[in-house]
């Protein structure tokens, strides 16, 4: 479920052939092999080395006896980080990309690696060769809703459309910023095409779209959330003329039966382009709530028997707080903190009890429902993006993706990475905070996760890594309302002379403050935070009294202690 539910009314074996071998960093012990929730998402892991920043002197935080310690094993790693750990999506509605200069300077900056298209619920609505007029002569005029009713659908498009990103500009913007896509075909067109045979159809138009592609794409994804009820195809109208013989509901057997046909087509495809792809299956991601239906209950049992020998990875998204609740900063940011490691063992768990290998696991839309205090927007949102993303590397997740780079603002409910120009006193493409958050993690974390523990405080939450030019970091986030100090015990490390931070947090006590600050600095628009972010000063002291320093109230600190 996502944002564009407002636009729609709520808006194989796993490749044998790729083999997953440990990849020793540089001058460092050899790392472990590719866990199988990752496998092949590491395909394209390489040594990162650190870029010591620009930087500012300052004082490090003193130490006493109570200072809590978090003691960091360079020796032992928990996983190499897959570069699409760090994914976005991207939707069609947001108009023009590669002209908005703005846009594509930041993109480049935070270097997402992965961007989904089309993104949501729009995916099943998709037609990625087709225009306003121009849609295959099978699509209905009207298409019946979870109830029964009839209404009249609204459609995406491939080619230009006034207001709409076309598919041949999200190409180019991959291309110039640097990032690869994923794909997700539309899988509701199976089941309310009207054609004789629309199963076929639909995964002919998924294949036609292979051959287009051409090797640019890697990972793609049949469907878009088709367990849920809000998805076009859950209820196909059995009484129209044109009634393909389906059953009225979808199940997961009936989409697991299904993804066999859509992937047979696209792998031939692909092979006909002589590239190779990786193909994923929509996962229910977490135990069946007393309100959900049959068609969730049952999903993962029906569909997971069915794509065993044809599902490349398995897809979950998840939005992390209740529906439309106005949830506080405490229950957001315990919700990143437990629902990732919850949510994969479900997950594991549901394909070991449908004699299922264990394989890749994709989190490709994730985020907030909290709203009503400008959750999304705000500070708070930026330390939960960073929570969710150090426990979805803790938990072994192949890829994740956040929804999304631009969305509306309705009244500060809005999942958008950057202002859609309609946020009062906000240009637009300004970043919010979040991004501010993602940018300084990536910038700081190494390539390979550390296994760290914590003594003498429960608060602060730590991911420490490790760069294979040898130098430690640790992204340091306190979700609690007082300041801690932390010092930094480095097992078996010498540490050159300086240490180097950024240190961001709200610019008001307020649990859901719209504005950040960077190292002191900010903007003086009402959301977001410094537009010289890439050239901020990192902080700088040094290592020969210890490594200590203090995490704000609701903030985090982005640390790297050089070799």
């Amino acid at each position: 479920m996502n944002k564009i539910l407002v636009l729609l009314g709520l808006c194989c074996l796993l490749n044998a052939n790729h083999p997953h071998p440990a990849v020793p960093a540089a001058g460092a012990h050899p790392h472990p092999a590719a866990a199988p929730t990752i496998g092949f998402f590491l395909d394209d892991w390489s040594e990162k080395k650190f870029l010591p920043p620009t930087t500012q002197e300052s004082e490090r935080s003193a130490i006493t006896k109570q200072t809590p310690v978090l003691t960091i094993d360079p020796d032992s790693t928990i996983t190499l980080i897959p570069p699409g750990e760090f994914g976005h999506n991207i939707n069609t509605w947001m108009g023009s990309m590669v002209s908005q200069r703005m846009f594509m300077t930041n993109l480049r900056n935070l270097q997402p690696h992965v961007i989904r298209w089309p993104a949501g619920s729009g995916s099943d609505a998709y037609f990625w060769n087709a225009g306003p007029f121009n849609l295959p002569a099978d699509i209905p005029k009207q298409i019946v809703n979870k109830d029964g009713k009839k209404e009249t659908p609204i459609y995406f498009y491939g080619r230009p459309l006034n207001g709409f990103a076309t598919l041949d500009e999200y190409y180019k913007m991959l291309m110039e910023t640097g990032n690869e896509g994923l794909i997700t075909v539309n899988y509701g067109y199976a089941r309310y095409g009207t054609s004789a045979e629309p199963v076929a159809t639909a995964a002919h138009l998924a294949a036609d779209w292979v051959r287009y592609d051409h090797g640019r794409t890697r990972y793609w994804e049949i469907g878009n959330e088709n367990n849920g009820t809000w998805e076009y195809g859950y209820r196909i109208d059995t009484t129209d003329a044109h009634w393909n013989g389906q059953p009225k509901l979808l199940s997961g057997a009936l989409y697991g039966k299904h993804f066999r046909v859509f992937a047979d087509s696209m792998r031939k495809a692909a092979a006909e382009t002589g590239s190779s792809i990786y193909i994923g299956a929509v996962t229910v991601e977490g135990p069946p709530h007393p309100w959900d239906l049959p068609i969730t209950r049952n999903w993962n049992a029906g569909m997971m028997p069915g794509t065993r020998d044809c599902a490349d990875y398995y897809v979950v998204h998840n939005y992390f707080t209740p529906y439309n609740k106005n949830s506080t900063a405490a229950e957001i940011l315990n919700a990143a903190v437990t629902i990732p490691g919850e949510q994969m063992r479900y997950v594991t768990q549901s394909l070991h009890d449908n004699g299922v290998p264990i394989k890749p696991v994709a989190m490709d839309e994730w985020n907030m429902f909290a709203r009503g205090n400008k959750q999304q927007v705000s500070n708070t949102s930026g330390l939960f993006s960073v929570l969710v993303m150090g426990e979805t590397l803790r938990n072994k997740y192949g890829l994740a993706a956040r929804w999304d780079l631009i969305n509306g603002w309705d009244g500060g409910n809005d999942h958008g990475l950057f202002s859609a120009g309609d946020e009062p006193g906000v240009t637009r493409f300004s970043p919010r905070p979040s991004f501010y958050y993602l940018y300084y993690l990536q910038r700081f974390m190494g390539d390979h996760l550390l296994n760290s523990t914590l003594s003498g405080d429960t608060t602060i939450k730590a991911y420490a890594s490790g760069f294979s030019s040898g130098e430690v970091g640790a992204a340091l986030v306190n979700p609690g309302t007082t300041p801690t100090t932390i010092r930094l015990d480095i097992r078996h490390f010498r540490p050159g002379k300086n240490f180097y931070w950024y240190t961001l947090a709200g610019d008001s006590p307020d649990e859901f403050p719209r504005r950040v600050l960077v190292n002191g600095q900010t903007t003086t628009a009402p959301g977001g935070g410094p537009a010289d972010y890439a050239t901020i000063p990192a902080f700088t002291a040094t290592t020969a009294k210890g490594i200590c320093i203090t995490v704000p109230a609701r903030g985090a600190v982005f640390l790297v202690v050089g070799k």
